[in-house]
């Protein structure tokens, strides 16, 4: 499955295992970058491996700056619990998406959303940790572009090898 023009950007993560789960969300979805700034995961990193065996899939990227990261004809997309945000359920996400994400305790800045083309937020009683709100977004996105087909083909490439279940008739 190729990528399908999209790439996440995550402001200063604090836990390599939701950056793990980030990565493994990418390529489950196809996005093909994920970028994060700051030094948390830097330090983190050096006591797990939870990221390492996802980047056979996904590129990993240092950035200073996630807004100067977006490739060039990117849409910046804030996923952010703010004030006025357009709610996921309503959002036609661009062809070309750049996904921003805020730290696991924290949120972006005020100045990040007002660089971004859109800000949206995911619809839920609570805010939902890193991991899954990617997972979602990208979850939302291949739903609403039908990147992924319904098929035997798509279940049998998708599970791992020790997976044999079938639905009889």
């Amino acid at each position: 499955m190729s990528a399908i023009n999209c790439q996440i950007g995550i402001e200063n993560p604090k836990g390599v295992d939701n950056v793990g789960a980030v990565l493994r969300a990418a390529g489950c979805f196809a996005a093909s970058h994920v970028h994060y700034s700051g030094t948390r995961y830097d330090r983190a990193v050096k006591f797990a491996e939870a990221a390492a065996k996802h980047l056979d899939q996904v590129t990993l990227l240092k950035a200073d700056d996630l807004l100067v990261a977006c490739p060039a004809g990117y849409s910046k997309v804030a996923v952010e619990l703010a004030v006025g945000a357009t709610p996921l359920t309503e959002f036609k996400h661009p062809e070309k998406a750049y996904y921003l994400f805020g730290p696991e305790d924290g949120s972006l800045s005020q100045a990040t959303i007002d660089a971004c083309d859109h800000v949206v937020y995911i619809p839920a009683t609570n805010s939902l940790n890193l991991a899954a709100s990617v997972n979602v977004l990208l979850y939302d996105r291949a739903l609403k572009a039908a990147t992924f087909p319904p098929s035997d083909e798509l279940v049998l490439n998708s599970r791992d090898n020790r997976n044999r279940l079938s639905v009889s008739d």
